[in-house]
C-alpha cells in the first residue's frame, strides 16, 4: 500500500533527538551516539514502529537503531515511541529511528557497529522472479548483513509468506547462517518473547499462520 504524502513529516522528525537525518555521518560510530554503552541490535523495514516501540521500551539495557525508506511512514513511528515510553514513564534514550534505503546498508553500517542482532518483521515478498532480488532475505542482502553482524549474532526474520518463507531457508543456508529456530505457525508456540506486529495481527485474524525463524551467523565454508 502507498503511502500518502505528509509535508509536516520531515519537520517533525527533525523535532526530536532520537531521529537521524544523515545516517551516512555515523558509519562505524553509532555505538558511541548513544547515552550508554550496551549491545546494539537493528530492525530492517521499521515500519510504523509498533514493534520497535515495545521492543525498546522492554529493554532499556540494549541500544536500538530501526531503518526505513520514508519520512512518512517514519513519523508514525516517532509518535508510537512517544506513546509507548510516555505510558511506562521513561526517556527515550535507547533508540534511534532513521530514514535510509535498506538495499544500501553497508553505506550506513561497517563491522565496527557490531550488529548483535537484527529484526526483519514481514517485508515484501516480491514473489515475481524478476523482483525477489529486492527481498531484505535475498543472499546479496544477507551478504552485507554479515559485515556487521558479530560471529553469532543472529536474525530474526517473521513473515506470512509461505514462498517467501521457504526460499529464505534456502538463502540464509547458502550464506553461512544456521537456523537455531524455526516455525511455520508462531502463535501455536506462544513464545513469550514475541512481540506482535500490526501486520502480524492482521494476517492472524485473516488465518494465515505467522512464519518465524532465527539464524545464527557461522563460520563461512572455503571452498575446497
Amino acid at each position: 500500500m502507498r503511502m500518502r504524502r505528509k509535508p509536516y513529516a520531515r519537520g517533525e522528525l527533525a523535532s526530536v533527538d532520537f531521529n537521524i537525518q544523515a545516517p551516512l555521518e555515523h558509519y562505524s560510530k553509532w555505538a558511541s551516539i548513544f547515552k550508554r554503552k550496551a549491545p546494539l541490535m537493528l530492525e530492517l523495514g521499521c515500519g510504523k514502529g509498533g514493534f520497535i516501540a515495545e521492543l525498546a521500551a522492554q529493554n532499556p539495557d540494549i541500544n536500538y537503531l530501526a531503518v526505513d525508506i520514508k519520512s512518512e511512514v517514519l513519523v508514525v513511528a516517532k509518535r508510537n515511541i512517544e506513546r509507548v515510553f510516555a505510558a511506562v514513564d521513561r526517556e527515550i534514550d535507547n533508540v534511534l529511528i532513521m530514514a535510509h534505503d535498506i538495499e544500501r546498508i553497508d553505506m550506513i553500517l561497517s563491522p565496527e557497529d557490531k550488529i548483535e542482532r537484527i529484526y526483519i518483521n514481514f517485508p515484501n515478498p516480491w514473489p515475481k522472479a524478476k523482483h525477489k532480488k529486492r527481498r531484505l532475505t535475498y543472499p546479496r542482502q544477507l551478504m552485507k548483513y554479515r559485515e556487521f553482524l558479530v560471529d553469532g549474532g543472529e536474525i530474526r526474520f517473521k513473515t506470512d509468506d509461505d514462498e517467501l518463507f521457504e526460499e529464505s531457508l534456502e538463502y540464509f543456508s547458502d550464506c553461512g547462517f544456521k537456523i537455531t529456530y524455526l516455525t511455520w505457525d508462531l502463535h501455536r508456540e506462544n513464545r513469550e518473547d514475541n512481540i506482535i506486529t500490526e501486520h502480524e495481527r492482521m494476517f492472524s485474524s485473516e488465518g494465515i499462520p505467522i512464519k518465524m525463524l532465527i539464524a545464527e551467523k557461522q563460520e563461512m565454508k572455503k571452498d575446497v
